[in-house]
């Protein structure tokens, strides 16, 4: 297993990880509740959950 011969500094450490950005992710509009959700994930809308514009399911009141 390698062994580093000196401590890598921190300034030089974090040069090298400037390139990880993190970024916002991508948001979609349903066409049909008109509701801004994470693409490729079902959302709750006025007690309704929808997939892809459909309904899904429906929460139960107890």
């Amino acid at each position: 297993m390698a062994h580093p011969k000196r401590k890598i500094s921190k300034t030089r450490r974090d040069k090298r990880r400037t390139h990880y950005k993190a970024t916002a992710p991508t948001v979609a509009i349903c066409q049909v509740t008109g509701e801004a959700h994470l693409y490729h994930r079902a959302y709750w809308h006025e007690g309704t959950l929808y997939y892809k514009g459909k309904a899904v399911m429906e929460k139960e009141v107890a």
